[in-house]
């Protein structure tokens, strides 16, 4: 089973982030950069299917140099080897990314690929989709248990109020939502053994590519920080009447909302 998981180097949930002087970028100092986590969910199922079914685990990842130390991570919990795609000056939309890993993976022999349905930093939900678009493969998204029999995969995948049941011939691309599985930490020995793992780095040119063919058709124009939200007020009253009589009063008068 040849499996084939994509991955993205994003923002620590913890960080501080600042907006740039471009108004279009935040400022990267300072910044802890981590895995997707929902790229973890990815790297831990196709482990697990390569415990079960045998093969290799190959990680994808588009961006800068930085970004090999999310895929080294990933070797290090266990997958063979990693590509880097180093898109150098060019800001990547959702497309450009899935053109890119898409000129990377149609060379290559796989079975399945495994995304995180989504990245935490900018939550555009279109890499996934579109890369399987371009491959002409099945896509199955916010996947929470899969199995794998008779070359098709069979995925029980959340829906607002419930959940469905998909099937589809593979080769095919799942992108995971949490409840998947609970990723493993990389061990102290995985760590040691995935400085020596392989690791590509591809450029634009390398892959065939025109960049100016990858010119993102989405930009940002500007970003700003939300509103910041005054605090609450607590009601006061000696009963819970007094007190109704005072809130209906402060939504009337003050908050205009009935």
């Amino acid at each position: 089973m040849e499996i084939l998981v994509l991955l993205k180097q994003v923002p620590a949930t913890e960080s501080l982030i600042a907006i740039a002087n471009d108004r279009v970028s935040i400022k990267p100092d300072g910044l802890k950069y981590v895995m997707n986590p929902y790229d973890e969910l990815a790297v831990e199922e196709a482990l697990r299917i390569r415990e079960s079914q045998g093969g290799t685990v190959t990680i994808l990842s588009v961006g800068p140099a930085k970004a090999a130390e999310a895929i080294r991570t990933g070797l290090a919990m266990g997958a063979d080897k990693g590509i880097l795609i180093d898109p150098g000056n060019l800001t990547c939309d959702g497309l450009a990314t899935a053109k890119l890993l898409a000129a990377a993976i149609k060379p290559m022999t796989y079975d399945i690929i495994i995304a995180g349905h989504r990245a935490v930093d900018d939550d555009n939900f279109q890499v996934a989709t579109a890369l399987a678009e371009l491959l002409g493969i099945p896509n199955i998204s916010m996947v929470v248990k899969q199995t794998l029999a008779d070359g098709k995969i069979r995925c029980l995948c959340t829906v607002e109020g419930g959940t469905k049941e998909v099937e589809a011939t593979l080769p095919a691309l799942i992108a995971t939502q949490r409840g998947l599985n609970d990723p493993r930490y990389a061990s102290l020995p995985g760590i040691m053994k995935a400085k020596k793992k392989p690791l590509e780095t591809r450029s634009i040119a390398d892959l065939g590519l025109d960049a100016a063919g990858l010119q993102p058709l989405v930009t940002i124009k500007a970003l700003k920080m939300p509103v910041e939200r005054k605090g609450g007020r607590v009601i006061e009253g000696d009963s819970v009447a007094v007190k109704v009589a005072a809130l209906v009063k402060a939504l009337h008068e003050e908050a205009k909302v009935i």
